[in-house]
Parts: structure tokens; C-alpha cells; sequence
């Protein structure tokens, strides 16, 4: 009795361990095959973050053309319609790697630095590069044939382009030419190659009208145009501006001046200083707070000092909003303060702000003869230019809608000479 259960209880133990050890054959099965599923899931999480530094590498390298944008939102019935697809003429973008540094002597560096002369006016810089790099091309690196920069900020294309076509033609070398477009959509594709407006759009930013994005935008084109080191004079002009005077008086006038023009002034009363913020102190003083027209005519001095600011301007971005205006005060309070000795106080465009609000008189189709654009050139008080009184006050005026080109044209020759 006693051996049966001795037996008994033996064959309960062996049972027991056989249990025992198909439990543990058991886990140590789940536990590979937990391992195997850990390795895999690793592999496939490393090689979606590959794939996706990959295409974000290859993303960041690719130039968006608008022109793709406006065919897709076309209806059905309109895409189907052409017969071949658009194809429009890809930019040519100027690589960080094949940019050229200027040295003090002023031959030709290291490739890689800074951009002397950027074959095309698009580029892929972040803004952050392109103030750096402008910043650093100094003006004792100048031995070339001084140029004028024409700045045109615009809400879409220029509808007075015709009459700038006929005021650059035959001055190529003379010039440059830069386009800040608040247009998302924008394509130059109508204008001809042999245009001196054509591919001159910069990287460009929406614009507010009154905001501080304005003076982002003029920055924005200064700091394109200072790539260029031949640039010497910059002038800032919207898509209404016109010209007054052929191209030769013009750069004549602008090259060989000791001055900037910047519109610089002190206006009591809530449209003047009334616009001061006390926060701004004390980097900004209301002792030192200016206004002017934002349309601008400045040096290569003035320009850099512009691009290279980091202690008026974030004041400005942060404190002057809504109400403020920061077009009308930002250069004018900058220039007050760094360059009051080599300001003319005057701007060169004319402006009529006969009739008040917000916004100068426009002028049509109607109003333009050739007794206005002769008149429009002095103004009742007279200037001064170089220290001599002038009566060739203004070189630019606005603001003119596109329905005047015909007759802009016709007096181009006649008045303007051109």
C-alpha cells in the first residue's frame, strides 16, 4: 500500500516538472518571437525615418512653380482643353555652393561665401543667409561701373511695364532690376526674354498694406540688391510709379549726388507722433521719432545700414501695429538717427496728397498731358542738389492706373525723353 503510493506520488512530480517545463519551453517561444517582432518593428521605424530625411532632403532642393498651382485648380472641362500641357521655363536658382566672395582688394575669393554677382534673381536662400550675406559685401569691394537698382514693390505684375521696357532700352550694364510681389500666383511668362523685366521676381512674402510686412518686403529687395556689388544707388518704386525723365538724367542725377533722399520730418498730432509707442524707449526716443514717405532713394551705405539693423527694427516688429504705420516711420526714424548729415529730407517721387485719407490721389487716363508730367518735376519751394538750388526736383511720380499707358507712351518721347 505504501509503494503504490510512493509511486503514485513519483508519477505526480514527473507530471508536475513535465508541466513545468512545457511552461517554460513555452515563455522562452513567446519571448524569441516577442524579440523577433521588437527587431523588425526597429528596422521598420529606422527606414521610414530614412525615407523621410530622403525626400525632405530632395523636397527642400525643388522649385515650386505657381504656374502647376493655377492648372490644377482649373475646372475639368478646362484642363481637359489643352491639347499639351504647360510647360513653363524653370528658373535658374542660384546654388549657395557656386556663390563668389569679394575681397578687400577685390578680386574674386573662395567659392561659397558671399554672392557678388547672382546670375538670376531667385535663389534658395532662408532670409537668415540672405541678410548675412548681404550684410557682408562692403563697399570698398566697389571697382565696377556704379549701377542704379530699381526696386519695384508691387502687388501682382507691372501694368506700366511698357513704358519701364522703353526707359531701360539701351542702358543694359547700367541697371538692375528687382520685383517683390505679394502675388502668390505670379509668373512672368507673357513677358519676353529680351524684357529687362524678365525672371526679376525675388523670393517674395505677402504683404499688408500698413503693416510691418511692408518694411520687411523693402528690406527683403535692399538685401537682393546688395548681392549685386555693383549695385551703387537703390530705388524703391511701386507698380503706379513713372518715370519723368529719360534714363540718362536719371542716373546721372542719382550716381553723381552726395545725398540719400529719404523723406524725414517731425508732424505733431495723432498722424505723427501721435503713432509713438513708449515702449519702444528707450531704444527709440519720441524725441527721435521721424515720419516720411516710404518711397525712398538711398546709397549703398544707407542700404547696408538698413539690411544690417537688428536694434530698430525688431522694436519697430514688436511695438509698432496696428495704427502705427511702420512704412512711413522705420526708415525715416533710422535715417534721423544714424545718417542726419547725408540725408537730402526729401523723397524724388511725387506724390499728390491733395485730397485727404489714407491714400494719394490716383490719377486715370484723363489727367495725363504733357503740361502735368512737365509740372509734376519741380515743386513751388524748389530744391536743393549738391548744394545748388535745382528745378529738377523729382524723378519719379505716382500714382498712375494702366489705363494711362497709352498716353504715357505718347508723351514718353515728347516730355520725358525717351
Amino acid at each position: 500500500m505504501k509503494k503504490s503510493q510512493e509511486t503514485q506520488e513519483d508519477s505526480l512530480q514527473q507530471e508536475s516538472r513535465y508541466q513545468l517545463h512545457q511552461i517554460f519551453i513555452s515563455k522562452i517561444f513567446k519571448s524569441h518571437r516577442f524579440f523577433q517582432a521588437l527587431v523588425l518593428y526597429s528596422l521598420l521605424i529606422g527606414f521610414g525615418f530614412g525615407l523621410g530625411f530622403i525626400l525632405n532632403v530632395h523636397i527642400r532642393n525643388v522649385s515650386f512653380d505657381p504656374q502647376l498651382f493655377r492648372l490644377s485648380a482649373l475646372p475639368p472641362s478646362l484642363s481637359s482643353s489643352f491639347s499639351t500641357p504647360l510647360q513653363p521655363q524653370p528658373e535658374k536658382v542660384v546654388s549657395l555652393n557656386d556663390t563668389v566672395v569679394a575681397t578687400d582688394d577685390g578680386d574674386e575669393g573662395q567659392k561659397g561665401h558671399s554672392l557678388v554677382k547672382p546670375e538670376n534673381v531667385m535663389h534658395n536662400m532662408t532670409e537668415e543667409e540672405l541678410f548675412l550675406r548681404a550684410s557682408k559685401i562692403q563697399e570698398k569691394t566697389l571697382k565696377k561701373t556704379k549701377k542704379v537698382a530699381f526696386m519695384f514693390l508691387t502687388r501682382g505684375k507691372l501694368p506700366l511695364a511698357k513704358l519701364w521696357e522703353r526707359f531701360f532700352k539701351g542702358h543694359d550694364g547700367l541697371f538692375s532690376i528687382y520685383i517683390h510681389t505679394s502675388d502668390p500666383f505670379y509668373v512672368d511668362d507673357d513677358i519676353p526674354e529680351t524684357s529687362p523685366l524678365y525672371r526679376r521676381r525675388i523670393p517674395s512674402k505677402e504683404v499688408g498694406w500698413g503693416m510691418v510686412s511692408m518694411v520687411e518686403a523693402e528690406r527683403r529687395l535692399l538685401a537682393n540688391a546688395l548681392l549685386d556689388a555693383g549695385n551703387h544707388r537703390f530705388v524703391l518704386l511701386s507698380e503706379s510709379d513713372i518715370p519723368l525723365f529719360n534714363f540718362s538724367t536719371i542716373y546721372s542725377y542719382l550716381t553723381n549726388s552726395q545725398h540719400s533722399y529719404v523723406d524725414v520730418y517731425d508732424l505733431p498730432g495723432p498722424a505723427g507722433r501721435g503713432r509713438y509707442n513708449r515702449r519702444m524707449s528707450p531704444v527709440i526716443s519720441r524725441r527721435n521719432w521721424r515720419k516720411g514717405s516710404q518711397w525712398f532713394e538711398i546709397d549703398r551705405e544707407v542700404a547696408l545700414a538698413v539690411v544690417s539693423d537688428t536694434i530698430y527694427f525688431p522694436v519697430f516688429k514688436k511695438h509698432c501695429l496696428s495704427n502705427c504705420y511702420s512704412d512711413e516711420h522705420y526708415l525715416a526714424t533710422l535715417v534721423h538717427v544714424m545718417f542726419p548729415g547725408k540725408n537730402a529730407n526729401r523723397s524724388l517721387t511725387w506724390t499728390d496728397w491733395s485730397r485727404r485719407g489714407p491714400h494719394p490721389r490716383k490719377y486715370t487716363r484723363g489727367s495725363v498731358t504733357g503740361e502735368f508730367l512737365r509740372r509734376v518735376r519741380n515743386r513751388e519751394q524748389g530744391c536743393v542738389y549738391n548744394g545748388k538750388k535745382s528745378e529738377n526736383c523729382y524723378l519719379f511720380a505716382r500714382k498712375f492706373d494702366g489705363g494711362c499707358l497709352d498716353k504715357l507712351l505718347y508723351f514718353a518721347h515728347r516730355v520725358l525723353g525717351f
